[in-house]
C-alpha cells in the first residue's frame, strides 16, 4: 500500500469538490465528487502515483519547512502583510499563502487557517477595479498565481471573480505590448523573462483552475521566451537577444515550456541542457533562481530533481535561523517563503506542481 501524505485526500477532495461546484452544475458537481477516487484511480498503467501525489515526505523536510510555516505566522502582520524588505508587497503575501497551501492542510479549519484567510483578504483588498493587484505586474503575477492555487481550496467566493478579473488584466497587458511578454507596468510596450515569467505561470494555474485563457496567448509568450535565448548556449536571456543572464532566468524559461507541455520543443531542450550544466547560483537574488530551478527540475527530470532536491534540503536546513526564517538578502519574510517554496514539491499538494 503506498503511503502518503497526511492530509492528501483531504486536500484535493476539498479543492475538486469547490472547483467543481463553482463551474458545474450541483448535481454535476455532487456526482463528480461521490465518484472522484474512482476517476484518480483510473489514470494509466504508466502513470507514477507518487510522482503525482507525493510519497512519504522526509523527516527533515517536515521539520524545516514546519519551523519555516510557524516563523511566517507568527511574523504575519494584522493586514496580512510580512516583514523585512517586499514583505508588504502583494507578490510576497502571495507566496506565503502558497507555502501553506503547499503543505497540504485543511486552509480552512486547518492550524493554518487564519493565516491563509489574512493572506487572501489582502489580495483582494489590494486589487483594483480593473483586476490589477500592487503597483508592479511583478506582483501582480505572483499574486494572480496564489489565487489561481486558492481557488477551490479556501471558502471564499470573492477569490473566483477576482481571478477572473487579474486574468483578464494579464491577457489584455499581454495583447498590447509588442513582444508578446510583460514588463513591470501594465501599459509597458518592453518585457523581460522574469516579469514574464510570474504572469505566464500565473495563466498557466489559472487555466488549470478553469479560467480561460486562450492559446494563441500561452503560444505567444512562449515564443517571447525563445526570442531570449542565446542561441550558441540555450540559456534564457533578461531580454530578447540580450545572451546569457544567469541560472535564474534559464529556470524560468524551462519551467515555462514544461507547464505548457511543450517538452518536445528545440527552446526547452536546449535550455534544460544549459540549465543542469551551469553553476547553480541565483546571482543577486538568492532563493529566486531556487524557487524556480525546484519547478524545473520537477517538471523536467524526477531524478535530477531528487538529486537537486536532496542539496536543497541540506543547505536550508544549515541556514535556517532559529525562529524558523532564512535572511538570504531579501528579507525575512520574502526569504522564508521561497525557501520553503523551493521544497514544496516534497508534499505535491499544488495544482501547478502536477506534471
Amino acid at each position: 500500500m503506498i503511503s502518503l501524505p497526511k492530509g492528501v485526500i483531504r486536500a484535493n477532495l476539498t479543492r475538486d469538490f469547490h472547483r467543481m461546484k463553482n463551474s458545474l452544475p450541483m448535481f454535476a458537481a455532487l456526482f463528480a465528487c461521490a465518484f472522484c477516487p474512482v476517476l484518480r484511480a483510473q489514470q494509466p498503467a504508466t502513470t507514477d502515483f507518487q510522482v503525482y501525489r507525493g510519497t512519504q515526505v522526509p523527516p527533515e523536510v517536515e521539520r524545516i519547512y514546519e519551523k519555516g510555516l510557524k516563523y511566517l505566522v507568527a511574523a504575519q502582520n494584522a493586514d496580512g502583510t510580512f516583514p523585512g524588505q517586499y514583505g508588504t508587497e502583494p507578490g510576497v503575501v502571495g507566496f506565503a499563502l502558497m507555502t501553506m497551501l503547499a503543505h497540504g492542510d485543511d486552509p480552512n479549519h486547518g492550524p493554518y487557517a487564519k493565516a491563509v484567510k489574512k493572506c487572501v483578504e489582502c489580495l483582494l483588498k489590494n486589487q483594483a477595479e480593473n483586476g490589477y493587484i500592487g503597483t508592479s505586474m511583478y506582483n501582480h503575477g505572483f499574486a494572480t498565481l496564489a489565487l489561481a492555487e486558492a481557488y477551490g481550496t479556501v471558502q471564499d467566493d470573492r477569490i473566483g471573480p477576482a481571478l477572473k478579473k487579474a486574468v483578464e488584466l494579464t491577457l489584455s497587458s499581454q495583447d498590447k505590448n509588442k513582444f508578446h511578454g510583460w514588463r513591470y507596468s501594465p501599459e509597458a510596450q518592453d518585457a523581460d523573462s522574469t516579469v514574464s515569467g510570474a504572469c505566464f505561470v500565473s495563466l498557466i494555474a489559472a487555466r488549470n483552475a478553469g479560467v480561460k485563457v486562450p492559446d494563441k496567448n500561452i503560444e505567444d509568450a512562449l515564443k517571447f521566451f525563445t526570442d531570449c535565448q542565446n542561441v550558441g548556449g540555450g540559456d534564457i536571456g533578461y531580454l530578447p537577444r540580450s545572451g546569457a543572464n544567469g541560472g535564474a532566468t534559464t529556470a524560468i524559461g524551462v519551467a515555462a515550456f514544461a507547464y505548457a507541455r511543450k517538452k518536445d520543443q528545440a527552446t526547452y531542450t536546449k535550455a534544460l541542457k544549459a540549465m543542469k550544466n551551469a553553476e547553480e547560483s541565483g546571482g543577486g537574488y538568492p532563493f529566486y533562481f531556487e524557487y524556480y530551478a525546484a519547478q524545473a527540475y520537477f517538471q523536467s527530470d524526477i531524478k535530477a530533481w531528487q538529486a537537486w532536491n536532496d542539496k536543497q534540503v541540506k543547505r536550508l536546513a544549515e541556514m535556517q535561523n532559529e525562529d524558523g526564517s532564512w535572511d538570504a538578502g531579501l528579507g525575512p519574510g520574502t526569504s522564508t517563503a521561497l525557501g520553503l517554496l523551493s521544497i514544496a514539491l516534497n508534499y505535491r499538494y499544488l495544482p501547478i506542481y502536477e506534471r
